[in-house]
């Protein structure tokens, strides 16, 4: 299986996850010491803590809201063995509304297999520059 089959596979769950509201799938794709970025500079730092966060989320002001699909859009940089830079267009849509973003992960080998070891959010106001909706 090529390193790009692979990662996108890992962001097809995390949207999967995120999809069904799991804080605890979602935050079970990141590494026990992982950096979460979120789009409003809010940092979370650990599994724990990304599970923690997004439970709110979820139970809250995301309640309902899907992620979008990388449909093979995410570009994919091997670093080092082992180590894979991700930048992927992609967003949320809540109540209707579309929320376009483009992201970054830092994707590492584990004994669990590969997981993101950082995220990082950034919102878009361009046209084009996210996931198609």
């Amino acid at each position: 299986m090529s390193v790009h089959t692979e990662i996108t596979g890992l962001l097809t769950r995390l949207a999967e996850a995120w999809n069904a509201g799991d804080a605890t799938a979602y935050a079970a794709l990141f590494t026990e010491d992982a950096d979460y970025i979120a789009f409003n500079g809010m940092h979370s730092e650990g599994r724990a803590a990304i599970e923690s966060s997004h439970r709110l989320l979820f139970d809250g002001p995301l309640k309902g809201s899907t992620m979008s699909d990388p449909d093979g859009r995410a570009k994919v940089k091997p670093l080092a063995d082992g180590v894979v830079l991700v930048v992927s267009g992609g967003g949320t849509e809540v109540a209707g509304e579309f929320r376009e973003s483009i992201v970054s992960f830092t994707v590492v080998s584990t004994p669990e297999g590969r997981r993101f070891a950082s995220f990082q959010n950034t919102r878009s106001s361009l046209p084009g520059t996210g996931a198609a909706r």
